[in-house]
């Protein structure tokens, strides 16, 4: 599925203005920003940047939706399961989070395959176990392959087919951290561990968020 010139530039101009605004984030101590294109209703409010609404289905045979994630924080990322270039890396990344967020339910890993034509339900299943993970932490999600690329679009990353990459796609190695309003409040590279430490700060950060607004 290729995009048009539009998509395409829109994804490059958000990509320099988030690497811009990650160099500010590293050493915030306050709430976390909310990144994404923001505009204005009729009384003046900022309207932010959300996720879609997403129907997809898990190694498990679950349905996966924007409902699972009630009250939940969540990390995206994509990709699949034959990839010869970065995922590994990004998928020994993942496992970090995985392992130093395990006692925290309310905090979700959520991969997208980008080959949903080879990658089934039990192909995810054992790709999941060769990690060692369980599904009711860590969701391997694959559904219609337009639906997959078009809400990649949306969390500013890369899913499209290209005969011409290792495997046959292009896709980022990026890790996005989004809340339970579905806005995106972090990222990070998930082939770069020291960016990656940068972002499980970021994880801190929300979890601190949640907590300040369970006390009040």
């Amino acid at each position: 599925m290729q995009r048009n010139k539009s998509t395409i530039l829109y994804f490059l101009l958000g990509s320099v203005l988030l690497i811009s605004m990650s160099r500010c984030q590293a050493d915030k101590t306050e709430e976390l920003p909310i990144f994404g294109e923001r505009t204005l209703n009729e009384n003046g409010d900022t309207i932010y940047h959300e996720i879609p609404q997403f129907s997809f289905v898990d190694q498990d045979s679950q349905r996966i939706t924007n409902e699972s994630m009630n009250g939940k924080m969540y990390i995206a990322d994509f990709f699949f399961t034959s990839c010869p270039t970065i995922c590994p890396k990004v998928k020994a990344q993942m496992l970090r989070i995985y392992n130093d967020f395990q006692a925290d339910t309310n905090v979700i890993l959520l991969s997208h395959t980008i080959d949903v034509r080879h990658d089934t339900i039990p192909k995810l299943k054992k790709y999941a176990a060769k990690l060692g993970v369980s599904g009711p932490k860590w969701h391997f999600v694959t559904g219609e392959e337009a639906e997959i690329y078009g809400i990649a679009d949306d969390y500013w990353s890369i899913a499209l087919k290209n005969p011409d990459s290792p495997g046959g796609f292009d896709h980022s190695g990026r890790l996005l951290l989004v809340d339970d309003k579905r806005h995106m409040r972090a990222f990070c590279d998930g082939t770069d561990p020291e960016s990656v430490d940068k972002f499980m700060e970021r994880i801190k950060d929300l979890q601190e968020e949640y907590k300040g607004r369970a006390s009040k």
